[in-house]
């Protein structure tokens, strides 16, 4: 494992994601800047400015021209990825959370949290071809989650919105059964490639593979820290966790005993097979390329790791 340390941020990272192609990687922290790296060598693109709040979350387009982003500034933007230009801004009544392109990029899902007498919304938004024809006017609008909506993002065919946070979501098409959903705050929320099933992380120590159609239970993973940040292999058959200590608890202990590293389960047997360390705060985002060969992961403390996979990871053994 060869890891690249990235310092671009000089707040805690939020969210890592890749462009298709896997060259690019976009990560979102509380610095206000959302930033794009070279995905093979980990140097620094450039920073979209531009929000005036944390950035929570980011997606890019399928042709990598195109970048959104939901910031607590009660802002989502959308950018030209090549320049940095502002293209749109979607203004809301409260802090925008999660951010998702549809298959085809004409429609993106943005959540708002709870603020003030305002409650949690998933907002649908029309993504126009042509800049100038964008209107921030939404195409649909579901409420009524109790509490924050941490993640949504879209199901097969855009036909449904999959979403998870502190509570369930707006007007339910289904509900994962109780007895066997998260009992805590569900932070994180990852598709698999063909979106045939997905993988959602909690601070009740787990995580959990769900069928992406049915809301079905297929594996649960355990660990002994909350969950911040899941991601799954597009390659083998593997999840990795990352989370750790909160965040408010960091500095009355050693980095060691917080328990920050990734952690690497197999996604069938549900068993542990190694640890990737290195930050010293609890790991909030992490994020896989599509071919699989590398992860990066984001921290409290602010930096990016990005690893680039030995041979012998590939012919793990359990």
């Amino acid at each position: 494992m060869r890891p690249i340390l990235m310092k671009g941020h000089e707040r805690p990272l939020t969210f890592l994601k890749y462009n298709r192609d896997g060259d690019l990687l976009f990560s979102c922290a509380k610095d206000h800047n959302p930033t794009v790296w070279f995905a093979d060598n980990g140097e620094r693109l450039g920073t979209y400015r531009g929000h005036n709040g944390a950035v929570w979350c980011c997606d890019v387009s399928r042709d990598s021209a195109r970048l959104i982003t939901g910031s607590a500034d009660q802002t989502a933007k959308l950018w030209n990825v090549q320049t940095g230009q502002q293209l749109f801004t979607f203004n809301f009544d409260s802090p925008a959370r999660a951010v998702d392109f549809s298959v085809g990029d004409k429609l993106a899902v943005i959540t708002t949290d709870p603020f003030m007498d305002v409650t949690s919304a998933i907002h649908v938004k029309r993504i126009a071809s042509d800049p100038e024809d964008q209107v921030g006017e939404s195409a649909l609008i579901l409420k009524g989650p109790q509490g924050r909506i941490n993640r949504a993002v879209w199901g097969p065919l855009n036909r449904t919105i999959i979403s998870a946070g502190e509570d369930a979501t707006g007007k339910l098409l289904k509900e994962n059964d109780p007895e066997v959903g998260h009992k805590k705050t569900i932070t994180s929320l990852a598709k698999s490639v063909d979106g045939s099933h997905f993988l959602t992380g909690s601070l009740d120590k787990s995580a959990k593979l769900w069928d992406t159609r049915t809301l079905t239970l297929i594996k649960t993973y355990v660990t002994e820290r909350p969950v911040n940040a899941v991601a799954m292999s597009p390659l083998c058959d593997h999840v990795v966790l990352g989370g750790g200590q909160d965040a408010s608890m960091v500095t009355t202990t050693d980095h060691r005993s917080g328990k920050f590293e990734a952690k690497f389960y197999d996604k069938i047997l549900q068993e542990e097979i190694g640890g990737v360390k290195g930050h010293f705060g609890p790991i909030n985002a992490l994020a896989f390329n599509p071919d699989g060969k590398s992860f990066s992961s984001g921290g409290e403390d602010g930096y990016v790791r990005l690893h680039h996979f030995d041979s012998d990871y590939f012919n793990i053994k359990i």
